[in-house]
């Protein structure tokens, strides 16, 4: 018998657990409706604390799409020694192809060397005065960039370096290395960035939390008169914060979303100059959801630290 008038009991209190915090749901919801001006300026503070980490890091995403695919294009240059045979020439090409790092080996002959210099370069005529060919034979090596990464690509430029008939080796992409390292340098500057705004965001719904604790002081106390519990009292006001982060972020997503927008004409007119088909990219599904996820957490922690600071404080006198 002591089951079944248990099991009402308790569905009773879940009920009433459910409807407590609904009611408190959506009476900090009203709450921020009836101070208009209040709550869009945090609202305002947080979107674009929330908007600069997020811009930033699809900025990060766009320059590494438009950069994809650039390291397939390295090429390590060989400059051989001017008086080495055609014969000599096609056989260290073919023993280089033998690496394994190594994808294609492009010969070009002094002659050809001459002859795009000369169309390129507009000096034509003066080229033709001289008696000799100035340039020397050239082998172009394309190496397995992404395969083998950078450590592999200073070992076969050593190795040829030492190769015999080679007189120089020119690397075509430090430009490329250094590119990246100043990505990398950025990606970790985004996460300085977005841990200060992040913090930034904690203490904006905490100060809003404690200014909006102040202002209901005697309501806390009559309500802690009448036997209210602590939990009972901040509710409302932790789920206040969460509010704040939830349309923070949401404003924050629509701000990175509508620059984008007005950029995506700009860039793929500069894009198709290049004939590229570029596009920006804008964020996505499980981004929008870090995003809103990061936001609400850090609106729920900054009004968590506000009340579990500032209620205790609060005893009817």
């Amino acid at each position: 018998m002591n089951g079944l008038f248990r099991k009402p009991e308790l569905h009773s209190r879940i009920v009433a657990w459910a409807v407590s915090h609904a009611r408190a749901f959506f009476f900090s919801l009203g709450k921020i409706y009836r101070a208009p001006v209040a709550s869009i300026m945090t609202i305002a503070v947080l979107g674009i604390a929330l908007a600069l980490p997020s811009g930033l890091y699809l900025l990060l995403n766009n320059i590494e799409q438009a950069t994809a695919g650039w390291d397939h294009g390295a090429r390590v240059s060989l400059f051989l020694e001017k008086d080495m045979t055609e014969q000599n020439q096609k056989a260290l090409a073919d023993k280089i192809l033998l690496r394994p790092e190594v994808i294609k080996v492009e010969r070009i002959s002094a002659d050809q060397a001459l002859a795009e210099f000369k169309q390129h370069s507009g000096f034509g005529a003066a080229l033709d005065a001289l008696d000799d060919n100035p340039l020397p034979p050239v082998l172009v090596v394309y190496p397995d960039y992404e395969g083998t990464g950078l450590k592999a690509m200073e070992v076969l430029i050593d190795n040829l370096g030492r190769t015999r008939g080679i007189e120089e080796v020119v690397l075509d992409m430090r430009w490329l290395q250094r590119l990246q390292a100043i990505m990398e340098t950025t990606r970790r500057t985004v996460f300085v960035i977005a841990g200060m705004l992040a913090l930034t965001v904690i203490l904006v719904v905490g100060n809003t939390i404690r200014l909006d604790i102040q202002n209901r002081r005697q309501e806390i106390e009559v309500a802690k008169l009448i036997g209210a519990t602590d939990a009972f009292i901040r509710r409302p006001f932790l789920y206040g914060g969460l509010w704040y982060g939830l349309i923070g972020s949401l404003l924050g997503i629509i701000t990175v979303q509508g620059a984008l927008a007005l950029l995506q004409g700009p860039v793929e007119s500069l894009a198709g100059l290049y004939g590229s088909e570029f596009a920006l990219l804008g964020l996505n599904t499980n981004e929008i959801t870090w995003v809103f996820a990061s936001g609400t957490l850090l609106g729920w922690l900054g009004s968590w630290i506000a009340v579990g600071r500032h209620i205790k404080d609060i005893e009817p006198t």
